[in-house]
């Protein structure tokens, strides 16, 4: 993918989002919101748990799950 001058690239888990919205037909809010719904689980028991009921592959998994908890500890 080729940057515009001007735009950055966007870095860390938020990089995997476009091909997580391709790949499992959901927005990322909508997956936000899932895993908001299991709130008290540590994040590799989200990970497990997006694997086994979403078949998701690991890394996007991870990338979700850390991305949603970073945002949750914002003040």
């Amino acid at each position: 993918m080729k940057v515009s001058e001007g735009q950055q690239s966007v870095k860390g888990p938020a990089s995997y989002f476009p091909s997580i919205e391709k790949k499992y037909g959901r927005p990322i809010s909508e997956w936000k919101a899932l895993i908001r719904e299991h709130t008290g689980k540590k994040h590799m028991e989200l990970v497990t748990w997006l694997k086994a009921e979403h078949d998701m592959g690991h890394g996007h998994a991870n990338a979700l799950v850390a991305h949603t908890l970073a945002e949750d500890r914002k003040p």
